[in-house]
């Protein structure tokens, strides 16, 4: 090797040197994106040192494993970055130096269990162990094996079980969730645009699906009147949350560039459900434009206020304006008649049957109160920018001549006896001949009557043996409707105020799964339900 040569070799290796310190300095102080930049200049000399100068054997090697730790340790950093796909690629390149590299695939693993491919990080905690010993990290390891092992199972079984954290009284860390696909599909739906489909007879609390926000934004709401500059100021910064994922990652790209816009409904493409499952194969390009307009037509359209009529809150979220995007449960249309509900458990929600289901039938939530009269909800539909053509409201819209109905809704909003107007409402069911859900869905109509009628030792001395037992009603209204908290409530009043045996105990346990879902066995559903 002639002298400049030499010279030009050895100033590389002190600013090769110079570049590893300061990186691996700024990596330990966790300053995440600096220590990128510098071990991208650190790469870059590294990799132009393998192929543009002659360098001997055992250099070369050197060369190549200081290269291998610098891709580990830049991946490390962009993963705290969540900047996933571009953390894999330099996991990736190391591993094509070193296939065995241990930081290599222990931060692979770790980044494929971020993004919810259980398997993929199970094999990759596998390999480590050849050397995990070696390393001192085998207990890191196998904590690392055994939440993959765990996830993996719930995302194939659905298995979840929050009853520890439930008897704890949601104390602590919310529990580890999988992402789970249930027996769900996509197809076209005659309410709106597509929708999410039953493929198999199911009981009320089963489980259509788990998924994890795109992103969510959440807040104190203050005052009445400063809440809208509050909710606009988070969802600008919800609305940044959601450009920062696209621009980190193309599988999140193409997720939002197949939720519906709002435009041309009947037009769009059916997705099959399996490009939502964590693990389905990468899509390295689209042909979706997504401008800010198309994805503000999106958001506006898809997202989810968490503190809604169809859902819970469990956890400390509880209390807080929330605001998220959760792709699959996107495709969820609204009816008066509602089949599902929604837990929220961190930044994971749970969708599950909140009554029975068939095979066939659309998965649908209430996005407003389903227990008003008519002209409420057609009121609510329409703030919503849509009309409701489901099957109540069609029923309710042909009763809508029937003047009795007219004048029972007239009289509770001018204050009539509740009882009255359940009486009433009952005896004029008898004559119409209304049977079935039907009789559920008047019911549930005026569900504030039934409720106060039921609640009232007054009014129940006075009409109790003149209109159906509670139990009756609520298990109609459901079976119309779906669970509600406020069906339940009555339920467990009753519970409270008299000496019920299992009968009524189970029936308040079987509306609570359809409140809650099957994720909690039953002293913890007790508990929850303070019965």
């Amino acid at each position: 090797m002639r002298e400049d040569e030499q010279q030009q070799l050895q100033t590389a290796e002190e600013l090769m040197q110079q570049l590893r310190s300061k990186a691996t300095e700024l990596l330990l102080r966790e300053e995440w994106k600096e220590s990128v930049q510098v071990y991208t200049q650190f790469i870059d000399l590294c990799q132009s040192q393998i192929t543009e100068t002659k360098q001997e054997a055992s250099q070369l090697s050197k060369l190549k494993k200081s290269l291998c730790l610098a891709l580990s340790n830049r991946a490390e950093a962009r993963s705290r970055l969540r900047d996933f796909d571009d953390a894999l690629r330099d996991c990736e390149q190391a591993l094509k130096i070193e296939s065995s590299h241990f930081k290599a695939l222990l931060c692979k693993g770790k980044i494929l269990l971020s993004l919810n491919r259980y398997s993929m990080a199970l094999d990759c905690f596998k390999e480590t162990l050849v050397d995990a010993q070696a390393s001192g990290s085998l207990e890191t390891v196998n904590g690392f094996l055994e939440k993959s092992k765990k996830l993996e199972y719930q995302s194939r079984t659905g298995a979840l079980d929050l009853s520890d954290w439930i008897l704890n009284g949601l104390r602590g860390k919310c529990p580890e969730l999988a992402e789970y696909i249930g027996a769900v599909q996509i197809s076209k739906s005659e309410i709106s645009g597509r929708g999410l489909f039953a493929t198999k007879n199911v009981e009320a609390g089963t489980l259509f699906l788990v998924t994890k926000a795109i992103a969510t934004e959440r807040g104190i709401l203050s005052g009445e009147n400063s809440n809208e500059n509050e909710q606009l100021v988070m969802w600008k910064n919800f609305v940044d949350k959601v450009m920062e994922s696209i621009s980190k990652c193309q599988r999140t790209r193409h997720l939002i560039s197949i939720l519906s816009s709002g435009d041309n409904e009947d037009e769009v493409e059916v997705p099959d459900v399996s490009a939502f499952r964590p693990e389905a194969e990468e899509r390295r390009s689209s042909n979706e434009k997504l401008d800010m307009g198309k994805i503000l037509s999106i958001l506006d359209v898809n997202s989810l206020v968490e503190d809604a009529i169809s859902a819970k809150v469990l956890g400390k979220n509880k209390g807080l304006y929330g605001v998220g995007l959760w792709a699959l449960a996107s495709f969820i249309n609204h009816s008066c008649s509602p089949n599902a509900r929604r837990v929220h458990v961190g930044d994971y929600i749970i969708v599950h049957a909140s009554r029975d289901v068939k095979a066939g039938e659309e998965i649908t939530f209430a996005y407003f109160d389903m227990l008003l009269p008519l002209k409420k909800r057609k009121e609510m539909s329409k703030s919503w920018g849509f009309h409701c053509k489901c099957k109540r409201c069609k029923f309710e819209e042909g009763m809508s001549s029937k003047q009795e109905l007219s004048e029972i809704e007239i009289g509770l909003e001018r204050g009539i006896d509740a009882g009255n107007a359940v009486f009433r409402l009952e005896e004029n069911m008898k004559r119409w001949i209304v049977r079935g859900k039907e009789k559920g869905y008047l019911r549930a109509s005026i569900w504030s009557a039934y409720a106060e009628t039921y609640g009232s030792e007054r009014l129940m001395k006075k009409w109790g043996k003149r209109i159906p037992a509670a139990e009756a009603v609520v298990d109609s209204v459901v079976d119309a409707v779906g669970s509600d908290e406020r069906m339940l409530k009555v339920l467990i009043e009753g519970l409270k105020g008299s000496s019920c045996g299992m009968p009524e105990m189970e029936r308040s346990i079987k509306l609570g799964k359809g409140l809650y879902g099957k994720l909690v066995k039953k002293q913890a559903l007790k508990s929850l339900l303070e019965i």
